[in-house]
């Protein structure tokens, strides 16, 4: 680090995720950052980081001078709100995913993060940190794959149990989280889709909601996206089905890609002649070009969580480059509203959408909602969009 003084951190919110953050940096995991203050609603979860300021509203923490950066960790609707209270207090910022519950309140927040100077922006987009999907955008991107020519992506291991839906009144709402798979268990996908192919030009889905668990909003969803190039993807996800699947197809002029589950290889079926050389020149009515079996070797695991935060604190303290800039926060949600109101309105969505249209939806089913009471009014846990 280029500084020896440290960077002092707060915690909002102090779930699953605001817990493990919090307690890898008092373990000493992100060099060149101190935990300094945490807010939770809860005196329990604050009780379990003894000497550490605790604060029960997060807006006290974000004011009281203690922190020079803020990680957010509460629930989905907050982050907004508290991100933008955040960077008009001169704090840097690292959101949880999905940086906002839908698209107007992400402007919301990029326009606040624009009026500042100097100020890091990141969001927790750790799966940016896999090799496997790092080695694959290195193939898109230097050519080794030629012109994709179809993505096939289903993600339906995101299996979760009644119980788990019980374990918090927030969950599953749409008052809480604004959505479910989509807005809870894929962003990481979303991103990842965005990151490596580009956000599609129109999208056409089916999200059924309560299907496996009553639950109001999706839990299993399929989905269509368009490119105007002709690329064509799907996009299938689930917390119901068991056992389930995760694999990523990539159907490219240079052969196939395929990234399936713990895999800790990329398997590429590779044609020894393209594809759209074959099809010209081929003098065979029913030939297929001859292929490679190609395992591309990666590291098992990347930095994951850990190295999110640790770029984080070198973004601030040596100016290095954010693997997971939150302002690219935006495009994950943008593709969970479009899908729903594809689904909602049965019909072809085109991108980018009008985020004033989705967030009157969705305020109308928070209004509706009959789970609407059991969302906690509190600091941490808004009921409704940030206005």
């Amino acid at each position: 680090m280029s500084s020896s003084k440290p960077i002092r951190a707060g915690v909002a919110g102090l779930g699953v995720m605001g817990t493990s953050h919090a307690t890898a940096i008092i373990d000493g995991k992100v060099a060149g950052m101190e935990l300094t203050a945490v807010a939770d609603a809860s005196a329990e979860r604050l009780g379990a980081f003894p000497g550490v300021p605790g604060f029960a509203d997060a807006n006290e923490m974000l004011a009281s001078g203690a922190i020079d950066a803020v990680i957010i960790a509460t629930p989905h609707f907050s982050h907004t709100t508290l991100g933008i209270a955040a960077l008009e207090a001169g704090l840097h910022v690292l959101v949880e995913k999905p940086i906002s519950a839908h698209k107007e309140d992400c402007e919301k927040l990029l326009a606040a993060h624009a009026r500042t100077k100097g100020l890091v922006f990141a969001a927790m987009f750790n799966q940016r940190t896999d090799p496997r999907y790092r080695k694959l955008k290195e193939l898109l991107n230097d050519g080794s794959l030629g012109p994709v020519y179809r993505i096939n992506w289903t993600i339906t291991d995101w299996f979760r149990t009644e119980s788990y839906y019980r374990s918090g009144a927030w969950r599953a709402t749409w008052a809480g989280e604004g959505g479910g798979v989509l807005l809870n268990q894929c962003p990481h996908n979303l991103d990842l889709w965005q990151w490596l192919f580009g956000m599609p030009d129109a999208i056409y889905a089916r999200c059924q909601l309560g299907r496996f668990h009553p639950i109001e909003v999706e839990d299993s969803v399929t989905a269509i996206f368009e490119y105007s190039s002709g690329v064509q993807g799907t996009f299938i996800t689930s917390t119901g089905d068991a056992p389930g699947t995760n694999r990523l197809e990539v159907s490219a002029d240079r052969g196939r890609v395929v990234i399936e589950g713990n895999a800790p290889e990329i398997l590429f079926t590779r044609n020894e002649i393209p594809a759209a050389q074959f099809r010209q020149e081929s003098l065979s009515r029913f030939g297929k070009p001859a292929v490679w079996n190609v395992q591309i070797p990666v590291p098992k695991s990347g930095g994951q969580h850990l190295e999110i935060m640790q770029n984080f604190a070198e973004a601030i303290l040596e100016g290095k480059d954010l693997i997971a800039p939150g302002v690219e926060g935006i495009h994950s949600v943008e593709l969970a509203n479009a899908m729903l109101l594809s689904s909602f309105h049965e019909t072809t969505v085109r991108l980018p959408i009008d985020s004033s249209v989705f967030t009157a939806e969705l305020q109308s089913r928070i209004a509706e909602s009959a789970a609407r009471k059991n969302v906690p009014a509190n600091g941490n846990q808004p009921p409704a969009p940030a206005r």
